[in-house]
């Protein structure tokens, strides 16, 4: 069975992540792999559904737990249904957040258990984890700037949340440092893009460009 390889992109609202999981697609596609490239919570049908719930801000009545687990719900069907299929046909998967983004948020910036966090992201990714995973680390005023957009509920929890969210992705980078890697995103997108190659290129010698 062909075995793909399974990229996420992570960080703070604003930080860049999706331009660059967008723009790795694209020359990942050039050079003539197949990529697959989602987003979660999302891609789905049932995700969106879950997504919409989530980021809507008429929901701020939603308990920590009620969120954590609908996180979780929509990543199941997300790799139930997209990712795992496309990971055991060899192609690379690129995910615009995925379990990591559970323990940064609802395990730094909730203070939900992280023991309980952890449990609830092994269901929710089906046993799938990362080969690598991008942290694109940004202080939070700098982020907030670049977003430029209507806040979503979780943006509107404002600053020092977004500051927890960051710590906690910083921590599990120093854990997880051979699978968690941070690229500094104060950067114009061609010097943080430049970071991304090259730990790919580190990460999968010979196997892209």
């Amino acid at each position: 069975m062909a075995l793909g390889r399974f990229v996420s992109f992570e960080g703070i609202d604003g930080c860049g992540k999706s331009t660059h999981a967008t723009r790795l697609a694209r020359e990942l596609e050039h050079e003539g792999l197949e990529v697959v490239l989602v987003r979660d919570p999302g891609t789905t049908r049932l995700s969106e559904k879950i997504r919409a719930l989530l980021l809507d801000p008429a929901n701020s009545d939603m308990s920590r737990e009620c969120e954590l687990l609908l996180y979780e719900a929509a990543r199941a069907q997300l790799v139930a249904e997209v990712v795992r299929p496309a990971l055991e046909r060899g192609a690379w998967v690129l995910a615009d957040r995925f379990c990591d983004s559970t323990t940064a948020y609802q395990g730094g910036g909730r203070s939900i258990d992280a023991a309980f966090v952890e449990t609830a992201n092994e269901l929710g990714s089906l046993g799938v984890v990362p080969d690598l995973t991008f942290v694109f680390d940004l202080d939070v005023e700098e982020a907030a700037r670049r977003r430029g957009e209507e806040p979503d509920r979780i943006e509107l929890e404002g600053e020092a949340f977004a500051e927890s969210v960051r710590r906690a992705y910083l921590a599990l980078a120093e854990r997880e440092a051979d699978r968690v890697r941070v690229i500094d995103a104060r950067g114009t997108k061609g010097q943080t893009f430049s970071q991304v190659k090259d730990v790919l290129a580190e990460r999968f010698e010979g196997e892209c460009q």
